[in-house]
């Protein structure tokens, strides 16, 4: 749940004012325009770090109006392909590219001692100017350039044709073949909570085909305190209404727990709220720790076969995020988060037969990736204004899955656009929108977006979906 953590990181949009510069111009071939060149706000020009090319980099990202802005002119509207040749010298970085003063995407970069490119989505130049501003995000980080490349045409998928459990029921075949179904041509619509899927019904007039619902509150470390769970409840009233369901789960830590003034223990899910060491869990399986991760674990099998019971198949997306280390499931690194994720796929799946799974892998970066055998959807939790078409993202599982994976925006802050879905093919299976303070933040989604959204042709509400399973 990316909403949890600092938002100030996603949204650094104040603009300073900057003199106009000399803008560049993208015909047929790459083009590559040096950050020195650029228009600099709150930004210098270096030489201090070797390997950059041209006469010099940008660095200075240390304020949140910081940024770059590159004029470019194309001769018609036309996508490109965005490298970003960048130095994270200082660790992992993050920052925001803005077309246009619109659109806005998130690009990861990689920690190193040097300059490398990285690939950064796609851009959709208007026929003359255009701007393409780097902004702070995370800041601490060196540009050296960036490079538009005129895009191809994107191959046709090579999609796996069955679940990958071999044991997985017939409303999860059900469900993967409908998926199949509509991969590429349509994109269904989604929202985190059944209360906020239900107001979008009231303001659209359509209500979202998926229903996201969390586990939280069925964590025993939570239980014990109290908690009582809705989310299946949720779950099979959007199911009974022809509705699809995701889950994800949001696990209290099993121990640990601070419960501190600055860290409750209903934030225990976050790294900084517990002392939770997985590495140290999955050390042994005698340890004490081990045992409570198979505990929680087991609760949890207990929900999602009552689900089952019910006939309600089900969009699984445990250990979300992992790869962002703010919680406590991925803060021992990938090769711990990897074999986390395989012990709950042998426990659900082989001891105590929860067959009705779709099992959604949550991170874009390989080092990550549990592999093919048990994974069936792709997904990126992705919190960027402007209705984008994330295609930063997509370009990156449709690599990391060779595009044998269907691929979905599986939390967004801002609900795509059709129209950008389209111009872009990014096909995104689903979009699912956080709850409170984006699906109803106008800075977010502003009604007018929403209403065009849920009425487009493109996306699937929950009356285009009915006898989806038949």
């Amino acid at each position: 749940m990316t909403q949890l953590i600092s938002i100030g990181v996603y949204i650094a949009l104040a603009f300073a004012s900057f003199a106009t510069a000399a803008p560049y111009s993208v015909n047929d071939g790459a083009k590559t325009y040096e950050a020195e060149n650029a228009v600099l706000s709150g930004t210098s020009v270096d030489t201090a770090q070797t390997g950059y090319t041209g006469t010099g980099y940008v660095t200075g990202f240390d304020e949140g109006t910081d940024k770059i802005t590159f004029n470019v002119t194309s001769d018609a509207t036309k996508l490109y392909e965005l490298t970003i040749r960048a130095g994270a010298i200082y660790g992992d970085k993050r920052t925001t590219v803005v077309l246009n003063n619109g659109i806005s995407s998130e690009v990861f970069l990689p920690a190193g001692n040097t300059f490398v490119d990285v690939a950064a989505g796609q851009v959709l130049l208007n026929e003359g100017a255009n701007t393409i501003d780097i902004l702070n995000n995370w800041g601490w980080y060196l540009i050296d350039s960036i490079t538009l490349t005129p895009s191809k045409p994107r191959a046709s998928h090579n999609i796996d044709p069955l679940p990958r459990n071999p044991a997985a029921d017939s409303s999860a075949k059900a469900l993967y073949g409908y998926l199949l179904s509509i991969y590429g041509k349509k994109i269904l619509s989604g929202q985190q909570e059944l209360s906020h899927a239900d107001w979008i019904g009231k303001q659209t007039g359509k209500t979202p085909a998926l229903v996201s619902v969390d586990l939280i509150d069925y964590s025993p470390s939570r239980v014990e305190r109290g908690t009582v769970g809705t989310a299946v409840e949720e779950a099979i009233t959007h199911h009974n209404r022809g509705g699809i369901v995701s889950v994800l789960w949001h696990w209290n830590a099993p121990a640990g727990l601070y419960d501190t003034e600055e860290n409750k223990w209903w934030s225990g899910f976050y790294t900084r709220a517990t002392d939770f060491n997985l590495t140290t869990a999955l050390s042994s399986t005698t340890n004490t720790n081990y045992t409570l991760l198979i505990r929680d674990i087991d609760a949890i099998a207990v929900q999602l076969k009552r689900l089952q019971s019910a006939g309600v198949p089900v969009l699984f997306r445990p250990l979300h995020e992992a790869e962002g280390a703010w919680f406590w499931w991925g803060a021992s690194g990938p090769e711990s988060a990897k074999k986390l994720y395989a012990l709950l796929y042998d426990r659900l799946t082989n001891h105590h037969g929860v067959n009705n799974l779709i099992w959604v892998w949550n991170s874009v970066l390989p080092e990550w990736y549990p592999g093919d055998a048990t994974v069936d959807i792709l997904s990126a939790d992705v919190y960027a204004q402007g209705n984008g078409p994330m295609s930063t993202q997509y370009d990156q599982l449709i690599k990391l899955g060779q595009d044998k994976k269907m691929i979905a925006a599986s939390e967004v802050g801002a609900a795509p656009l059709p129209r950008l879905l389209q111009a872009y093919q990014t096909h995104w299976l689903w979009f699912a929108v956080w709850g409170d303070s984006f699906i109803d933040n106008p800075d977010w989604n502003s009604l007018e977006n929403l209403k065009e959204i849920y009425n487009s042709e493109y996306v699937l509400t929950l009356d285009k979906i009915q006898g989806w399973g038949a």
